[in-house]
Parts: structure tokens; C-alpha cells; sequence
């Protein structure tokens, strides 16, 4: 449904205030019951008139009992001498406070006029709103080329962000310190011959700190900072685009120093002549004019253009040769020493408790981003505060750590006495066959509550950061994610559709470790499938088949081979272990969570932690 525009919503208020004091205004003149002469007379004679109000020929009557009359006294005579004419002592006039007014004649015209001019006011009005509204339109015409950058000055307390700022990417910071170098002293560099780069683009997955990082290069220069999205350029109108490019890189060099920061510069910076438009495309002749543009540059304009984007293999080559982008700083993943770092410093401003332990969330963190650590901590702060506890605990950001990677707790999915029996067991086969098996990842906790779209799950977490697997780990994994399937069988001869995702993700891995990391003896050292990409839509469609139909055959044997061993150990493993499944499984059904310590405790009640600790031994070496 459309609003009504703002300018109609003001004239029908105006209206209204008009009505409003035209109410009040005649209220002024309500009607009052008419007194005669004779009566008048006959009340004064009574004693009950107490005052009488002169205004013109009306006379205005206030009895002693408070009630008011109004009377025409005779044009051409004053009140006393008209009501001496009808008989009225001197005794009694005098007990009568008599008051003359003299009446504004603003008034009088007022309301006589008001009637006739309020509809000629409100047709003025409507012509002035609709002459305002014409002229705003002609107006954003005019500048819709224009950029729509938004600017951070340097000297915006509220807005700035330094370095002091920044946890973490400190090969990235150490990269930019020649920007900001530059930016404070461009001499420096031009006396001894060095041209800065002009373009810096910032690589890095979602939420690793690309746009807070070029706002601390900024704020370190004390230069302004102008930051907008790739996908303002681009309007459905031609031109639009370069024309806003163009007014940007002005505004830019009147400023200069400064930095202009183009976020997601992949909605405009993508392979030219892959799209559907054509050469006339709207989004390249953007791309065309931020080429032109970035050329121009001299390096004594001192102007710097940083970019952000997650996904640098689309980006046309035009845009990374050398005199554009061509300084390219990447941002991965915090480790362990960074998730602590970045933890402390979203932990400034809330009040934890005193043995609270970073280190150990840093830990249990892996994989997260840096704007994935400040969901944490603030998860943890509303858990807090919905429990009215003033201070955060350790347990505040352990729950945080779940919500963030799995979403909420879905209190309302109750399962049936049969289904918790299942899911149990399910997830007992998954915690057992990644606790038996060396180079699967250590166990953390194993639940059967909803979260999200989970029934249960069990976190599996590595011990440190990880950046080359190997084949055992991966075949490893492989047997735990099949776990919960072996286990299901095992025990209830009988499978349900939980076990789907399991599945399916184990599949996606068999099939990488035989066509993507050469992983299998048959197949050997080849990577196989090239993955074919539509640049204009920016989705992956498909995977080119480059291999005989006698290839596609083995890579299926192959895979369904990995797949069955997999699951072979990990049924190995259950039928082995199944007094300690069935004891993992039985606690889950009482208490529906298990913490990493009750379960090493009840893997030490069996005997098995010593065995544990000498085949990881084993492993390592």
C-alpha cells in the first residue's frame, strides 16, 4: 500500500489548524438567550442584574444567579438615559456595575471575512504544494547523477576508528601503514621517485573486517573518507552510473587528501562482455568510468581508492593491472591469538565476571570471523541481561558460541519418547566414532535439543587451527559423520531421515577427495570437472564434464567405495564399543546434554582414555 506523500499529509494538518481557529472564533460569538427592554427593566427594578456589559447598541446581562442575556439598547441615546426613559430609579442603577467595551474592529472583520476567504486560502495552498512539489521533482533530476557518497570527516569523534581499533590482521595493517604514510607526508615518497598504489583492494570472506579496516587507514591519515557500495552506481537509467563515478572521484580530489572506499566493487567490477546487455551494458560503462577515472590519477592528488569484495576471481583483469588495484592486501580468517584479541576488544564496554576466560572461547572458535566474535560477545551480553544478572558469564558466551553456529533453541520441538531414543542414539554414534577414531576433530558437547534447524547435534571442535588436512583426517571425519547412520542400524535395524544431511555432506566430501584433492589410489593425481560460471549472474551453474563417460564410472565406484568403508568403520567401531554407546545414549536420554567433561568421564569409566591418549600418540608419529 503507497503512503500518501509528505506534502499532503502538511496541507491536511494546515487544514485542520484552520478549522480548529475557526471553531474557536465562533465561539467567541455564540448566541445567548435575548432579553427585552421592558424585561431588563423590570429585572433591574428586581434587584437581580448585577453587571452590564456595553458594546455598541449590544448589551451584555449578568444576573446574580450568574446567568447571561444579551439586549439592543436604542441607537440614538445612551443606556442610562434609555433606561431612565422606561422608568428605572437612580437607587437601583447604581447597584449595577456598568462597563463599556470597546470593541476591536479586527475581530468584526475577521468574522465577517473568514467564511469567504478559507476557500481561497486552501486553493492557494493546493497550488503552492503541487508548484513545491514540481520544482523538488526538477530538482532531484538534476542531481541524480550526482554521488551519493557517504563522508566521514576526520575529525568525527563519534565516527572515527583508528588501528587501536582494529584486533588481528596484523600483516594487513603493516601492509596499509604506507598508505597512511603517504597520506601524512606524500613527500616522503615523491622525492625519492615512488609512486604509492593508487588502488588497494581488500580481500577477504564476509564479516573479516574489509570495510572497519579501510576506515582505520582513514582515521590514522586523518584524511576524509568517502564510502559507498558498489551497487549505488548503477540505476536503471543510462549513464547514471558514470555519471555518479565521475561527480565521486571530483568530490574526491577537492578534498584531497582522501580515500574513497568502494564496498563490493564485484556488483560493478565484474568480466566485461559476459553479461546479457552487451557492450551497452549499465554496469559496465560504470566499470568503464571507474578504468578512466583510476588512470587520470597523478600521484600528487593524493588521492587513495580502497575497495572491499569476497569475491576477487570475478573481477575483471582491467581493474587488477598495475596503475589500478594494484596492491592487494588479504584478510583470512582469525586464528586463535586474533579470536582472543578481538574478543577482548568487543569486551571493553560490558561488565564480565571476574573469572571469565577469553582464551578458552578463543578456542572453541574456530572458523569465526571477526564480526562473528562481536555477535558472540554480544549474544552474550542479551543473555545476560534476560536473566537480570548485571555481570556476563563464562556460560553466557559457551550458550553464545551454539546460537551463533546453530541458531536458537527450538524449546517448542518436543520429541516423542521414541524419537529422543533415536536421536540419542544418533548422536551417541557420532561422539563415539569421533572420540575412538586419532585424527577425527575432539568432542565438545553432545545434545539432543533443537536448535535451529538441528533435532540434535554433536560439536566437534579441532584442537588448533588447522590450515592442510590430511587423508586420514578426512577419511576420519568421514566415519563420524556416518556415525549416526551405523548407529541407527546398529541398533534399531532400522534407519530414519535424520541421518540426511550427514549423508549428503559426506558425499560432497568423498566425492572432493577424488576429483579435487587426488586423494584416491585409483583415480590418482587429477583434478577432475572444471566448474563453469555465468560472471553476469555471479553463480556457479554447473560443473564442465571433461572426462570420459569410463572415468565418470570409476569416479562413482570410487566414491561409493570411500563411502561404504567409512561406514563399515565406523559400524566396526559401535559393535565394539557398545556398552559405552548405550551408556552415552542412556545420558543423553536423562539429562539431553552432555558436556566435554562428563563425556571424557564416562569414556574413563570404561577404560578408554588411556587407550585414547596411546593411539593419538601413535598417530602424531
Amino acid at each position: 500500500m503507497k503512503l500518501p506523500s509528505k506534502n499532503i499529509i502538511v496541507g491536511f494538518l494546515i487544514l485542520m489548524l484552520l478549522a480548529a481557529a475557526y471553531s474557536m472564533l465562533l465561539e467567541g460569538f455564540e448566541s445567548k438567550p435575548e432579553l427585552s427592554l421592558s424585561d431588563l427593566v423590570k429585572k433591574i427594578n428586581a434587584g437581580e442584574v448585577r453587571n452590564i456589559s456595553v458594546s455598541g447598541e449590544e448589551l451584555k446581562i449578568t444576573l446574580h444567579d450568574n446567568s447571561s442575556f444579551i439586549a439592543k439598547k436604542e441607537p440614538e441615546s445612551s443606556l442610562t438615559q434609555t433606561l431612565a426613559n422606561y422608568g428605572v430609579s437612580k437607587d437601583a442603577l447604581d447597584k449595577i456595575s456598568i462597563q463599556v467595551e470597546y470593541p476591536s474592529g479586527f475581530v468584526f472583520w475577521l468574522s465577517a471575512l473568514l467564511p469567504f476567504l478559507l476557500p481561497f486560502l486552501l486553493i492557494v495552498l493546493f497550488f503552492w504544494l503541487a508548484a513545491r512539489q514540481v520544482q523538488r521533482s526538477n530538482i532531484q533530476a538534476f542531481t541524480f547523477g550526482q554521488s551519493r557518497a557517504r563522508v566521514i570527516q576526520p575529525d568525527s569523534k563519534k565516527e572515527k576508528v583508528t588501528f587501536r581499533d582494529v584486533a588481528g590482521v596484523k600483516e594487513a595493517k603493516e601492509e596499509l601503514q604506507e598508505i597512511v604514510e603517504f597520506l601524512r607526508n606524500p613527500a616522503k615518497f615523491l622525492d625519492i621517485g615512488a609512486r604509492i598504489p593508487k588502488g588497494v583492494l581488500l580481500m577477504g570472506a564476509p564479516g573479516t573486517g574489509k570495510t572497519l579496516l579501510a576506515r582505520a587507514v582513514a582515521g590514522e591519515a586523518g584524511v576524509p573518507f568517502f564510502h559507498l557500495s558498489g551497487s549505488e552506481f548503477v540505476e536503471m537509467f543510462v549513464g547514471v552510473g558514470a555519471s555518479r563515478v565521475r561527480d565521486l572521484f571530483k568530490m574526491a580530489k577537492r578534498a584531497a587528501p582522501a580515500i574513497i572506499f568502494i564496498d563490493e566493487i564485484d556488483a560493478v567490477g565484474r568480466h566485461r562482455g559476459a553479461g546479457l546487455g552487451g557492450g551497452h551494458d549499465e554496469r559496465e560503462q560504470t566499470l568503464n568510468q571507474i578504468l578512466v577515472e583510476m588512470d587520470g590519477f597523478e600521484p600528487q592528488e593524493s588521492v587513495i581508492v580502497m575497495a572491499g569484495t569476497n569475491r576477487p576471481d570475478v573481477l575483471d583483469p582491467a581493474l587488477l593491472r598495475p596503475g589500478r588495484f594494484d596492491r592487494r592486501v588479504i584478510l583470512d580468517h582469525p586464528d586463535i591469538n586474533d579470536r582472543e584479541a578481538i574478543l577482548k576488544l568487543h569486551a571493553n564496554k560490558k561488565p564480565l565476571a571476574k573469572d571469565i576466560n577469553l582464551r578458552v572461547i578463543a578456542e572453541r572458535t574456530p572458523g569465526f570471523s571477526g564480526a562473528d566474535l562481536a555477535n558472540l560477545m554480544n549474544e552474550g551480553a542479551i543473555l545476560a541481561a534476560r536473566e537480570n544478572r548485571k555481570t556476563v558469564v563464562q556460560m553466557d558466551l559457551i550458550r553464545s558460541i551454539e546460537k551463533v553456529l546453530l541458531g536458537p533453541e527450538r524449546k517448542s520441538h518436543i520429541l516423542s519418547p521414541i524419537e529422543k531414543n533415536i536421536s540419542a542414539y544418533h548422536e551417541a554414534g557420532h561422539a563415539l566414532v569421533a572420540a575412538i577414531l586419532p585424527n577425527a576433530d575432539p568432542v565438545h558437547k553432545i545434545t539432543i535439543v533443537s536448535r535451529g534447524r538441528a533435532a540434535g547435534y554433536t560439536l566437534k571442535l579441532p584442537a588448533e587451527d588447522r590450515h592442510l588436512y590430511s587423508r586420514k583426517n578426512f577419511l576420519d571425519e568421514l566415519a563420524a559423520a556416518l556415525g549416526g547412520y551405523a548407529s541407527e542400524k546398529l541398533v534399531f535395524g532400522e534407519l530414519t531421515t535424520g541421518s540426511s544431511d550427514d549423508i549428503r555432506k559426506a558425499t560432497v566430501i568423498a566425492r572432493d577427495l577424488v576429483t579435487r584433492y587426488g586423494m584416491s589410489d585409483k583415480i590418482g593425481p587429477i583434478t577432475l570437472g572444471e566448474r563453469d560460471e555465468l560472471v553476469f549472474l555471479g553463480k556457479e551453474l554447473g560443473v564442465e564434464k571433461n572426462y570420459s563417460e569410463a572415468t565418470a564410472q570409476l569416479v562413482d565406484s570410487e566414491v561409493a567405495r570411500i563411502m561404504r568403508s567409512a561406514f563399515k568403520r565406523a559400524q566396526d567401531v559401535l559393535k565394539k564399543y557398545r556398552k559405552v554407546l548405550d551408556s552415552i545414549a542412556g545420558k543423553l536420554v536423562e539429562n539431553e546434554t552432555i558436556e566435554r567433561e562428563e563425556f571424557d568421564s564416562i569414556l574413563d569409566s570404561f577404560g578408554l582414555k588411556q587407550i585414547l591418549q596411546s593411539s593419538a600418540v601413535a598417530a602424531s608419529r
